[in-house]
């Protein structure tokens, strides 16, 4: 009983406490009534507007909401408006038929024959660290094989007149295969030359030679095998490397999501190709024969929103998900295909960018090797600018089969355009007038290609 009455007594204390530091209720209501703000307390202070640039406001997540419905919603205007106008113009059998055409053949005969090209560079290269052939000589033979990989297949493709599309895959692996046989004869012979420096160094007749396995790093000549060849022919990179980056494992539920976009956006490019560009072509062979300027310009600007879209497509479907299923399979660690140059603020920025494995040997094979040899830096920006200019006609004259150089001057006309943009338009307006370059530019060039070889050979034969 004693310790009960005690218990009580110290809780009482602590109320009385609490009641004298806090006070009670009604004054806490009367000292929070004092310390309210007034009704009519100023509401006003400086500030910008959020949509002036000085308020640093940067949250625009709900307008680019509403393009996106806009977009949306007119894409599906122009769906129906094409269904209602033209019907249902989509066969399904078009791969099938691919398959059948007799003209598709040759382009993959092509394919098989390319082995030739890598077997040859891998025998110069053991020639060339066995010494039995010079420097000079193995620049030689190495710069034939090169030449005749990009010129033999354009000839017999060109005469057998082999499937347009065909022939641009065909061409466009000879076009890759040509750039990764140049980085592997100068990947090596630096190499090489650098064994030969340590031997002579070091006064060794021999260089020690390791069993090279998967964790060890391979060390050159051990590279000098078909093995290592055919990975770097097959791996998403054109610049050659003795020991590439790997990754520990192949993760299968990120291989099948990237083959299904692969097979979802193909199916969607042709049904875009078949269902939207085609009429667009069929009804633009008047105007090109009356050579109405002004009808030529609006069919040009017509057919530049499928030509974007489909571009855009074939951007994802390549560099994002196509190059990740390669990388993936082969354990490729480096997957930086391309950077964000939807931001690019300026033409340069833009090749920078959208092309990583390409931009990176136009870097290490030409540019800086040129710089080397005292060539200046706008010098060597122009001369890998006409390289790139020469492939990009390369890759659309020799499948057509038709020689317009619309590729050539699409791409020689941004040099002037890149100068104007960096000159005089920056940030914003700057990356409107990429976006708009991509739109009526190179695209442009190249539905010319289609809309010529369409009135050329179809209107021909009907």
């Amino acid at each position: 009983m004693k310790s009960t009455s005690e218990t009580k007594e110290v809780r009482s204390r602590k109320i009385l406490l609490n009641k004298l530091e806090n006070g009670t209720d009604s004054e806490k209501n009367n000292n929070q009534s004092c310390q309210r703000p007034h009704p009519y307390e100023s509401c006003h202070k400086i500030r910008d507007s959020l949509l002036s640039s000085a308020s640093g406001y940067t949250n625009y997540r709900g307008i680019l909401n509403l393009c996106v419905v806009l977009l949306v919603m007119s894409s599906s205007r122009l769906v129906l408006e094409n269904l209602l106008k033209y019907g249902f113009l989509v066969r399904f059998n078009v791969p099938i038929l691919f398959i059948k055409d007799p003209t598709a053949w040759p382009s993959l005969l092509a394919l098989v024959l390319s082995n030739v090209f890598i077997c040859t560079a891998l025998y110069l290269e053991k020639l060339l660290k066995q010494s039995k052939i010079g420097e000079n000589g193995g620049k030689f033979f190495c710069f034939i094989n090169i030449f005749t990989a990009l010129l033999a297949p354009a000839i017999y493709l060109w005469y057998r007149e082999a499937n347009p599309v065909s022939s641009f895959f065909a061409l466009a692996w000879y076009t890759c295969l040509s750039m990764k046989l140049v980085s592997y004869f100068q990947v090596n012979r630096h190499y090489r030359l650098k064994s030969r420096n340590e031997l002579s160094v070091n006064k060794k007749d021999t260089v020690p030679e390791k069993a090279a396995t998967e964790s060890e790093q391979i060390e050159y000549p051990q590279n000098l095998n078909f093995k290592n060849l055919y990975f770097f022919m097959a791996a998403p990179t054109l610049c050659y490397e003795l020991n590439f980056p790997r990754s520990q494992r192949i993760r299968k539920s990120f291989l099948i999501r990237r083959s299904g976009e692969i097979i979802f956006l193909s199916s969607l490019s042709l049904f875009l190709l078949q269902q939207w560009v085609v009429p667009i072509l069929q009804n633009s062979k008047i105007p090109f024969r009356e050579s109405n300027i002004l009808k030529i310009i609006e069919r040009l600007l017509k057919l530049a929103v499928p030509n974007h879209v489909i571009w855009l497509i074939g951007f994802y479907c390549f560099f994002h998900s196509y190059l990740n299923v390669l990388a993936e399979v082969l354990r490729f660690g480096d997957r930086e295909f391309y950077r964000d140059w939807w931001n690019a603020e300026d033409v340069d920025s833009f090749w920078q960018n959208w092309n990583i494995p390409v931009h990176k040997f136009c870097l290490r094979h030409i540019y800086k090797p040129l710089l080397t040899q005292g060539i200046t830096k706008p010098q060597a920006s122009l001369i890998v600018f006409f390289v790139s200019a020469f492939f990009h006609e390369y890759l659309v004259s020799i499948p057509l089969r038709m020689f317009r150089i619309w590729a050539f001057l699409g791409m020689i006309v941004q040099i002037p355009f890149a100068i104007v943009v960096k000159k005089f338009l920056h940030g914003n307006y700057g990356n409107m007038a990429v976006w708009i370059s991509l739109i009526i530019g190179q695209p442009i060039a190249i539905m010319m290609y289609i809309h010529d070889y369409y009135i050329d050979y179809f209107e021909v034969s009907n």
